[in-house]
């Protein structure tokens, strides 16, 4: 299931990455493993992403996403520095520029931003908080079903989840 909306402009989205990959470099990664070249630091040696930094430093790592960009809400949501660079501002650049900068204070272009911001940080939560869980379930099901055999649930409470077949 994926979980990004194709990009609006997908040369944009396609010229952006390439830029970031080339400042970074290809490959390019700290030490946590983070490679999104959007949470890496540039010109630091060796390298590292923003999140690793701000530990070092003893700074917080989560920032506060405008959702709507700032020049339409003040409403901030809370979101680790690496997502916020590489996921949520990323998604934002995408957006047609009169909406993000808002530069006449449209209310129109304001509801835009808050339906569009809105959008992007429901999928962001979805992959960061709920993904993890199917993946999960999927292969403990498989675990349990080598263990315990192809109807491990029947006889245990679980099995009231089972679909109903039809008769």
């Amino acid at each position: 299931m994926p979980t990004n909306l194709p990009p609006r402009d997908p040369i944009g989205a396609h010229r952006r990455r390439a830029i970031a990959t080339r400042r970074m470099g290809i490959a390019a990664a700290c030490a946590c493993g983070e490679q999104r070249p959007e949470a890496l630091v540039p010109s630091t040696n060796p390298m590292i992403c923003a999140s690793c930094q701000r530990k070092e430093k003893g700074r917080t790592t989560v920032d506060r996403h405008h959702f709507a960009g700032k020049a339409n809400s003040p409403v901030t949501v809370s979101v680790p520095v690496n997502d916020h660079r590489a996921r949520l501002s990323v998604a934002q650049a995408d957006w047609p520029k009169a909406t993000l900068t808002n530069p006449q204070g449209s209310p129109l272009r304001v509801a835009a931003a808050s339906v569009r911001g809105f959008v992007d940080t429901v999928l962001y939560l979805v992959e960061a908080g709920l993904r993890w869980v199917a993946d999960m379930l999927e292969q403990l099901d498989e675990y349990l079903l080598k263990k315990l055999g192809p109807r491990w649930w029947r006889g245990t409470s679980i099995e009231q989840f089972a679909p109903r077949k039809e008769t």
